[in-house]
């Protein structure tokens, strides 16, 4: 297989709502803030390409689906859509993927699905693609609480049904998948968050998505501002990091403005850190 990430719109955002409770002190010196106090944040996407040629998309970032207003307030900084950028740098379209799994229905990691504000009715952009979501944070998604409602984008929910293209998992993955992905599954973030594990020469790879957003928040006690149940995320992180290390795991970030991937190492205190890799060493 080969990996490629995929550089999607990037975004600004609060930089203490990222954090959680670390004090600005501890968390500017991983992310100095602008004037704002915003931080600067990717929206990565991994492509996979197999051996036998399918093509399978993990998240699509945010996009360039918001009008100006909601755009200048969530922090996207591009107006073009960057992902269909960095396909092309492939010589690849959207209509060129197979597969797309959504770690969770969040805009910043399913909005990259959509068609750019200005060009035409709000679309779905991957024309044959099977779209994967946990069964659980679709629920989510249809149901939301007032403290994460505006985190979803009810047209996608709409658009994703009226695909017929639209796969829901409960625990394992469609067939299609199975023999590439293994899932691993969290709450403290959001209902049915689903973290994609794909087998490298290196050791196993993982899609960390909003469980751990970057390299600073590999540290256990981290969480953001944003997650369901911090206390929850920091066990749950704490479970993946012990599960993967000593099998040599590699942690994919999307959220991450300057690194990719890291492969997972841990001192002598137990403490967990990750050395910055490229994604190319794993083909």
């Amino acid at each position: 297989m080969k990996f490629y990430a995929l550089e999607g719109n990037t975004q600004k955002l609060d930089g203490g709502a990222m954090y959680g409770n670390a004090p600005r002190p501890m968390w500017e010196k991983w992310s100095p803030p602008d004037e704002q106090n915003r931080i600067s944040l990717a929206c990565r996407s991994l492509l996979v390409v197999t051996d036998d040629g399918r093509r399978i998309l993990f998240e699509a970032g945010i996009g360039a689906f918001f009008e100006p207003k909601l755009k200048e307030r969530f922090g996207v900084v591009e107006s073009e859509h960057c992902l269909v950028q960095s396909l092309a740098a492939l010589q690849l379209t959207p209509d060129d993927i197979d597969d797309v799994v959504l770690s969770h229905l969040h805009f910043d990691h399913a909005g990259g699905i959509l068609s750019r504000h200005g060009d035409g009715p709000l679309r779905i952009i991957f024309g044959r693609a099977r779209f994967h979501v946990s069964r659980k944070n679709w629920e989510r998604s249809n149901a939301p609480h007032p403290r994460d409602k505006a985190s979803f984008v009810p047209d996608l929910n709409r658009l994703l049904k009226d695909s017929g293209r639209l796969f829901l998992v409960d625990k394992e993955p469609d067939s299609s998948l199975k023999d590439i992905v293994r899932f691993h599954f969290s709450d403290g973030h959001t209902p049915g968050l689903m973290l994609a594990e794909v087998r490298t020469g290196r050791g196993p790879l993982v899609f960390t998505s909003d469980l751990i957003p970057g390299a600073p928040w590999v540290h256990v006690p981290i969480s953001m501002g944003y997650d369901r149940f911090p206390e929850m995320v920091i066990d749950e992180k704490r479970n993946l990091l012990e599960d993967l290390t000593p099998r040599g795991g590699i942690l994919f970030f999307t959220h991450d403005p300057k690194v990719c991937c890291g492969q997972l190492v841990r001192d002598e205190s137990g403490k967990f850190s990750t050395r910055a890799i490229e994604l190319s060493s794993l083909h």
